[in-house]
Parts: structure tokens; sequence; C-alpha cells
């Protein structure tokens, strides 16, 4: 086998490698730009943030990073030097700073807000606790419950 053929071999192997990225399992065919946005609490716009300031090339597979690579990464994300309009919490309500919430801590400080919105008995929180949107949406037509397939179609009896 000749030395390309060797290097498609170990590129091949790892892109089919699942690289662990904040607690969250990225298949390595994925570019790195689309693989950073399947982390929970990652936009688009923040993984095209963080491919820029390391200057990584957004259209490299993600099983081809080095750890080293993964660690920056990892490091940038868990520090505190992001810009605020990329942040997924502003102006905390407990704490009123600015932070940015990854994974499990985002589901959860989610589910509180919704929580803390039903006990107070606000506009969102009754829309909440009643299965409607809560974002001002028509209603009419859609976020209609018990809709089955047929449903309200009697069957004509055949004789």
């Amino acid at each position: 086998m000749s030395k390309e053929n060797k290097k498609k071999q170990v590129q091949e192997k790892h892109e089919d490698r699942v690289i662990r990225i904040l607690s969250t399992d990225v298949e390595g065919k994925m570019s790195v730009y689309a693989g950073l946005s399947k982390v929970k609490g990652i936009s688009w716009s923040f993984a095209n943030a963080i491919c820029s300031s390391l200057n990584l090339d957004k259209k490299k597979k993600i099983g081809l990073l080095s750890e080293a690579e993964i660690k920056k990464i990892e490091e940038l994300v868990k520090e505190k030097k992001i810009p605020t309009f990329l942040q997924n919490r502003r102006n905390d309500f407990e704490s009123g700073e600015d932070r940015h919430l990854l994974g499990s801590d985002l589901e959860l400080r989610t589910e509180f807000d919704i929580k803390r919105l039903k006990k107070i008995k606000s506009y969102r929180g009754l829309r909440h606790s009643s299965n409607l949107p809560s974002r001002g949406q028509r209603t009419k037509s859609n976020f209609r419950r018990n809709r089955r397939k047929g449903a309200g179609i009697k069957k004509k009896n055949k004789k």
C-alpha cells in the first residue's frame, strides 16, 4: 500500500470515532461547525465564534481534531470571555449577572424558570400549565389536543 492509502485509512478511522466534547457525544463524520452546534447550549453563531477565535477550519471533520484542540474548545467555552450577545442567560434572575449554561444545567435552569412562572401565576406560567403557546401564536387551528387521523369522521355502514 502506498502512503496515501494509509493516510486515507487513518483519516477514515478517526472520522468513524465518536468525540466527547463538553459531556456530549458527537459523531466524527460531522464538520466542526455542525458538531459544536450539537452540544446543548451552543448555537450556530456561537459555534462560528469558537471556530473563528481558535482559527479552526469549520469544514474540517470533528473526528480529525487532536486532543489539544478539543481541550482548547472546552476551555474557551468554560471561560467567561464570551461576548454577552452570544450568551444564553443574560441578566440572570437570581444573581443578575451574565452567564452561559450548557447541557443539563441549561435544562434544569429552564425547568426552574417555568416552575417559578407557574408558582407566581403569571400569564406565561398559566399558559405553560395549560399546555398552550406562551409567545402569542394563534390557537384557532394549531395547538389542538386529541387530534388523530380520522378523528370526527364516521365510518359508513356497508349493507
